[in-house]
């Protein structure tokens, strides 16, 4: 279930002029679209949209939206940010239904980097994706997927066919692309080649 709820109301005017209006009433303009209605141009008062957005569940979760007694789930598929102030200007939100399968991106971190012995001899930790692109219906998103480098030596990779996914997510790149690898250091690169010399 959807912990995020965001009151929105119905904007009126559209366009840059409208969206501008709407930013000067201290809300942060945004349009609802997907499923089988017509877009609908909306707002949300900026300062619950960014204690929504400080969650770090807005982006890539499922949402509730609210508008009035009407309630429905739906998903950010895009913020937009001031590029110097970095407040919130403009979102685009995705109608969902929960079982609905879709195609969303979430982040890939790593853990117990001290119990692989690639990582204690100096090796670096070289990520090749950040986010991983899967299929999944929207009410069972996984918050991140986790990368468990135990036992991992220098020379050792990660691919896509090696994660513990649940059984309902798919991923989007092959089995056979390589999430991160544990490589030699430039430190390490040159004390082995100075030996051999």
């Amino acid at each position: 279930m959807a912990d995020i709820v965001l009151d929105v109301e119905i904007r009126e005017r559209t366009g840059t002029g409208g969206a501008r209006a709407t930013r000067n009433e201290g809300k942060v303009p945004g349009i609802l679209y997907g499923g089988d209605k017509a877009p609908v141009a909306i707002a949300v008062k900026l300062n619950e949209f960014r204690k929504a957005l400080y969650t770090g569940k807005l982006a890539g979760h499922l949402v509730t939206l609210k508008y009035g007694e009407e309630t429905q789930k739906v998903i950010a598929k895009a913020i937009d940010f001031h590029p110097v102030t970095d407040v919130p200007v403009h979102f685009d939100l995705y109608r969902v239904d929960e079982t609905q399968t879709i195609k969303i991106n979430v982040p890939v971190h790593f853990k117990n980097h001290e119990a692989s012995p690639g990582m204690k001899k100096g090796g670096a930790l070289t990520v090749a994706f950040h986010e991983l692109e899967i299929q999944v219906p929207a009410g069972h998103i996984p918050e991140d997927v986790v990368v468990d480098l135990s036992g991992l030596d220098i020379g050792a990779s990660v691919h896509v066919g090696d994660l513990n996914l649940p059984s309902d997510v798919t991923t989007v790149q092959g089995k056979d692309v390589v999430i991160a690898s544990i490589t030699a250091s430039a430190a390490e690169k040159s004390e082995e080649a100075s030996a051999e010399a």
